[in-house]
């Protein structure tokens, strides 16, 4: 399965500092998302990648974040 995980950030600077952490870890650009216009990062990950990405968004102190599961 894959999941969506999306984290918002009190500033678009915290958004693009998760944004390279995650390219510079290793994820495809591609399954990457960055909103500017409201502050999130969305990644698109297989089940198996949560814990790690949920490591790297909650690094920087999202005021929200969740998961779904995309078909």
């Amino acid at each position: 399965m894959v999941k969506a995980v999306t984290a918002v950030y009190p500033t678009v600077g915290a958004a693009e500092n998760v944004f390279d952490e995650l390219v510079a870890d290793g994820f495809e650009q591609e399954k990457l998302f960055l909103d500017r216009d409201h502050m999130q990062v969305k990644v698109m990950i297989p089940e198996a990648s949560y814990r790690e990405v949920e490591e790297v968004l909650g690094r920087h102190g999202p005021s929200d974040l969740w998961s779904t599961q995309v078909q």
